[in-house]
């Protein structure tokens, strides 16, 4: 290559141009334009990603986080602002303690469906949009229906809110889309002389479950 011009990749090479220096310059542009290729296919891998994340996750991921992270605020069907501080994540709920209630601090479950919306702060949206694998995914098989049945199992006193009311008592039955529940003051056990009424709610209209 003496003493004639060369032009590769768009730098011109002239006179004594050695083939060394020519070919770290091509391994030095292949090198850059594999690493934006590889940029470009890991940004449309995360865009794919995002694109089919579900709102499941994102919970579980602030679950996971604990801290400030794991305390949430959201607005029910009804605008109810509540706080709850995360503990578990199921298929279509999360249950957690609910916060601001007093002094006692309550556990309830929260259906999915009865989420208006989720208020996270800037970071939490952001933190919540990673990638993390739970300590157990038992968590995420289980539906609404196998929690409540097992709630039935144990006799334990609920306070159930629904769109319209607020119902205490003891939960009877569990069928595929709905509950029976005894109604009776919440400080009582179930009896029957203690049952005022049964309400049979579909799960649509649940809203919260207070433990």
């Amino acid at each position: 290559m003496d003493n004639h011009l060369a032009t590769v990749g768009g730098h011109r090479y002239r006179h004594r141009m050695r083939w060394d220096h020519l070919f770290d310059d091509l391994a030095g542009q292949l090198e850059h334009e594999l690493a934006a290729e590889e940029a470009d296919l890991e940004r449309e891998e995360e865009r794919l990603r995002l694109g089919r994340l579900p709102l499941r996750e994102r919970l579980a991921t602030l679950r996971a986080a604990g801290g400030d992270d794991s305390r949430i605020s959201y607005r029910d069907r009804l605008h109810s602002v509540r706080s709850l501080r995360l503990v578990t994540v199921g298929r279509d709920w999360m249950a957690g303690d609910l916060e601001g209630e007093g002094a006692l601090k309550e556990q309830a479950i929260v259906p999915f469906w009865a989420v208006d919306a989720l208020h996270l702060s800037p970071g939490q949206a952001e933190r919540s949009l990673a990638s993390a694998r739970e300590p157990s995914e038992l968590a995420a098989r289980l539906s609404i229906a196998f929690l409540l049945r097992d709630l039935c199992r144990r006799r334990v006193p609920v306070t159930v809110h629904t769109s319209a009311a607020t119902i205490d008592g003891t939960i009877d039955r569990v069928g595929r889309d709905h509950l029976d529940i005894a109604v009776h003051e919440r400080d009582r056990p179930r009896r029957a002389a203690e049952v005022q009424s049964v309400r049979v709610v579909p799960f649509d209209q649940l809203l919260l479950v207070r433990l």
